[in-house]
């Protein structure tokens, strides 16, 4: 689950690089509900988008069911370690 406003880095551009290396589901929650930050965020690799204020509820559903497609896509589990730390 990403935001667009990072801190330090543009949220497109770490979609872009996120992608590079991960097949992982993205889901983007964003206050920005303009059509073209929505469009720029799925070309660039995101699976969904959810616009602020959402419920809760409608979050898990969308995070459950990327999570599901995602690992019924046969894909295993990939493992990448950046010094002391593991992303699975």
């Amino acid at each position: 689950i990403l935001d667009l406003g990072l801190p330090d880095m543009n949220g497109i551009d770490f979609i872009r690089d996120l992608r590079a290396w991960s097949p992982l589901p993205i889901l983007i929650l964003s206050a920005r509900s303009a059509e073209r930050d929505k469009i720029s965020s799925l070309d660039a690799g995101a699976d969904d988008y959810l616009c602020k204020p959402f419920g809760v509820g409608e979050l898990l559903a969308r995070a459950r069911a990327l999570l599901r497609r995602h690992w019924h896509s046969g894909e295993t589990k990939p493992q990448h370690r950046f010094g002391d730390v593991e992303v699975d």
